[in-house]
């Protein structure tokens, strides 16, 4: 298995995130045998890969795949994963490069044979147990927010928690921005409370109505938050949540998203 090297704008943006390594005063050795870098590439070839953290190559120089899994939980409990998608999406707005005119939010249900915390049988799957994954993105499909449920909550209860949880994202002049001028969504989330909280925030309505609107007519500005989940889905430990700890699945998720975002700032600036 070939080694992937790690965006060096990614890397960058995390290394003084990372809370400092503070030795046992019970003894113990007084630095982490695996470095920081190290262990943050072998959990993004595990992500990418989808493999189980134990099978790990320690050939590969990432260390076990037990001292990849401590770190990222460790790292997510100290709010890392979350900070450097954040950090990621400032990189973008600092080139003006995160286009606010219109968001697209949608969910997409993934196995999660395991169980454990949001989850719950996915009603399109033979009430296999699932959990979903609910996105907004911006105009180009940038991922803004990334947050879970279970398979079988409908994606409009997740509506209002993923519009509060849009962050104000610094980086120009100004105020931080965290509300687009319009929001895109299918009719799964065509219910008057949704549309009635978008113009208490001065947001425009884009949602498709039942009955009335085909689906086709939005899939002009719509497909975009699709092929977002598209990009989510390539990653393979994200294609089945095997991780039953909740913590963990949600740091996977942060920093797939961040990982996404360094791909716009490739592309980008």
């Amino acid at each position: 298995m070939a080694r992937r090297p790690v965006s060096k704008e990614l890397w960058q943006k995390l290394q003084p995130l990372i809370p400092p390594f503070i030795p046992s005063s019970k003894g113990g050795p007084r630095t982490r045998a695996v470095s920081d870098k190290a262990a943050f590439e072998g959990i993004i070839f595990v992500l990418r890969s989808g493999i189980p953290w134990e099978d790990l190559p320690q050939s590969m120089g990432y260390g076990s795949g037990m001292t990849c899994w401590r770190r990222l939980r460790e790292w997510q409990a100290a709010g890392v994963w979350q900070q450097l998608h954040l950090a990621m999406l400032e990189h973008l707005r600092e080139y003006d490069q995160i286009d606010w005119g219109r968001a697209s939010i949608d969910g997409s249900s993934v196995p999660s044979p395991p169980g454990g915390p949001e989850t719950g049988p996915n009603p399109t799957d033979r009430g296999k147990l699932g959990s979903k994954r609910h996105i907004v993105v911006d105009a180009r499909g940038v991922p803004l927010v990334v947050l879970v449920s279970g398979a079988n909550r409908h994606d409009s209860m997740l509506f209002e928690k993923c519009l509060d949880a849009l962050p104000a994202v610094k980086g120009l002049s100004g105020r931080p921005r965290r509300r687009p001028g319009k929001l895109h969504a299918d009719k799964g989330y065509d219910y008057q409370r949704c549309r009635d909280y978008l113009k208490r925030r001065g947001i425009t309505s884009r949602i498709a109505r039942k009955g009335i609107e085909s689906s086709k007519r939005l899939g002009k500005h719509r497909w975009v938050v699709e092929r977002t989940h598209g990009w989510f889905a390539g990653f393979g430990k994200l294609r089945i949540r095997f991780e039953r700890q909740l913590a963990t699945h949600q740091a996977l998720l942060s920093l797939a998203a961040a990982i996404i975002c360094s791909w716009f700032v490739d592309w980008l600036c």
